[in-house]
């Protein structure tokens, strides 16, 4: 059974929820570069060491559900029944990554971080180090006879499916299409 959050942590979670839909907001009206850390601050009405408690960095502002979505890769494959096949719990986390990530209302956020080198820098770092803990899962996984570099191109290529897909013009065939060549490789890995 789960326990429920205290209030304490709703009380942090909607802080730090409030923060980024300010932060977002403003960055959508004005621009990222326009918008400095104090201005969203202000307008959350929280200090600023209360929003660096919450965000490391003005770009995590953007990419909030990071670890979240980290989280759920890892857990995909750490919380399998035992001889459970690893894929498909990754492909539902993609999927669904990828129907969040194309909502309506999402294009302006992909724009906005497109035309900033800042922002785009942050999500290749990001997708990087989710691909390397999403292998270390893979690689630690006691169904699994991959190599340490089978583990890692798997992950890269579970983590690629993402931005594969949501740039397609019909997301949810590119995911069925990438992850029909995820599949072979591997079946592949795991022969060899």
């Amino acid at each position: 059974m789960t326990v429920p959050p205290g209030r304490r942590e709703r009380k942090k979670a909607a802080t730090r929820q409030k923060i980024a839909d300010t932060a977002l907001r403003l960055f959508l009206e004005r621009g990222y570069d326009a918008v400095g850390i104090r201005e969203v601050a202000a307008e959350a009405d929280v200090a600023v060491t209360t929003l660096f408690s919450h965000f490391a960095a003005k770009e995590a502002l953007v990419f909030e559900q990071d670890t979240d979505f980290e989280q759920r890769l890892t857990e995909a494959v750490t919380a399998r029944t035992p001889h459970e096949p690893l894929l498909p719990p990754l492909r539902r986390e993609i999927q669904a990554l990828v129907r969040h990530c194309t909502a309506d209302g999402a294009a302006p956020i992909w724009r906005m971080i497109e035309a900033s080198p800042a922002l785009r820098e942050y999500e290749e770092l990001m997708r990087l180090r989710h691909a390397e803990s999403l292998a270390t899962a893979i690689a630690a996984d006691p169904d699994s006879s991959l190599t340490p570099t089978a583990s890692r191109t798997i992950a890269r290529f579970v983590i690629d499916a993402y931005s594969l897909a949501r740039e397609a013009p019909d997301p949810d065939t590119a995911v069925d299409e990438i992850f029909r060549m995820i599949e072979a490789a591997w079946d592949v890995a795991r022969t060899s």
